[in-house]
């Protein structure tokens, strides 16, 4: 069993979120919030002097945008030491840039400090590309992966830091290609970043199918996460592309994702999943054993109950009460009727997980 440190505070900035809510008030006894519209009112850099004694305009270009995926800078604390990870790096390249941008354009945010980039696993919306028409009518991609690794490197070059390479945490089992089965017919999403591209962006590849302590043992990379509920059968209709054999294959299981965990002191485990194909709580389960039965604080991240059956919710809602968590804060692929399930039974430990947010547990 890992001993993981026991940190002294953690914040995660949500940079990507299927959800923009910067205004609903945060459950009491709960979490720390800052980034929401108070705070970007209050703490707005744009003066004005033609209207009265108000010198403070409030700009919507500030605000965070929403998209279809994932990505979290998490930041430990111990001792005076700190460690920072980027977990997933969204859908696509321009609005990680630019959420990025809004929230303190690279260095202010903290991006040259970041050691190491996890991707949870291989699906589009957590390292996913966009394609651009350029003024020469050529296509151009972006891949939020590679933006990020990108961004991070020119953040080091911009401190001085005398380390600029980051460190990026991959599970080797890469698909050529992964898609759906919508009926008879499968569609295909569109390639993650190769090794070569993200290598090419700046980032020094480790691969890793085991879990993993890293960061002074601040953080703790899951292997792959073990199946033991009856009910979460993982992503119904999923397949993978074999170039070798020129077929599509099923590929449910989507047993190359990993979640990110700590050791917070006086509280317990806070847990990072990106979308939970395993099921979150065969995850929760899961991240509870690794630590020989430290109390479960936390769940952050997708819960991938937005196209699940009632059964399935309501299942999942009862052993996530059972696990007691502190605090939730459901986003990207949960869905509106899994979060309303939770809160109905789990009520004051729900925290809406907003773009933009930044969290203190």
């Amino acid at each position: 069993m890992p001993i993981l440190t026991e940190l002294d505070s953690l914040t995660a900035t949500i940079l990507i979120d299927n959800d923009l809510d910067p205004m609903s008030p945060i459950p009491p006894d709960t979490v720390e919030v800052t980034g929401l519209m108070r705070t970007l009112a209050t703490c707005s850099p744009h003066e004005v002097h033609d209207r009265g004694d108000v010198h403070k305009e409030l700009q919507m270009e500030d605000i965070c945008c929403a998209a279809h995926g994932l990505s979290i800078l998490v930041t430990a604390t111990k001792d005076g030491t700190q460690h920072t990870m980027l977990f997933d790096a969204g859908p696509e390249g321009k609005v990680w840039e630019g959420n990025v941008k809004r929230l303190g354009m690279g260095v202010e945010l903290g991006l040259e400090k970041v050691e190491r980039v996890m991707l949870s696993h291989w699906h589009r919306d957590h390292s996913g590309f966009v394609s651009f028409l350029s003024v020469l009518s050529m296509v151009i991609w972006i891949c939020g992966l590679t933006r990020a690794i990108e961004m991070i490197t020119d953040a080091k070059k911009t401190a001085g830091c005398s380390e600029k390479s980051t460190v990026v945490d991959l599970h080797p089992d890469r698909p050529e290609y992964r898609g759906m089965a919508i009926g008879e017919e499968i569609i295909s999403l569109q390639a993650d970043p190769t090794v070569e591209e993200i290598e090419g962006a700046g980032g020094v590849v480790r691969m890793e199918k085991e879990g993993h302590a890293v960061l002074d043992d601040f953080f703790y990379i899951s292997g792959e996460i073990p199946r033991r509920t009856s009910y979460e059968m993982g992503l119904k209709g999923g397949m993978r592309f074999d170039e070798d054999e020129g077929d599509w294959f099923s590929d449910e299981r989507i047993a190359d994702e990993r979640f990110l965990m700590c050791h917070l002191k006086g509280k317990g485990i806070v847990m990072f999943t990106a979308c939970s194909h395993a099921g979150v709580v065969n995850c929760a389960r899961h991240a509870v054993e690794v630590l020989d039965d430290v109390p479960l604080h936390a769940i952050v991240g997708g819960f991938h109950l937005a196209t699940s059956e009632v059964s399935q919710m309501e299942s999942t809602v009862r052993d996530l009460k059972r696990l007691d968590p502190a605090v939730i804060l459901p986003g990207h692929c949960t869905g509106w009727r899994a979060k309303f399930a939770i809160e109905r039974h789990m009520p004051g430990a729900m925290v809406p997980c907003s773009v933009g947010m930044r969290v203190k547990f």
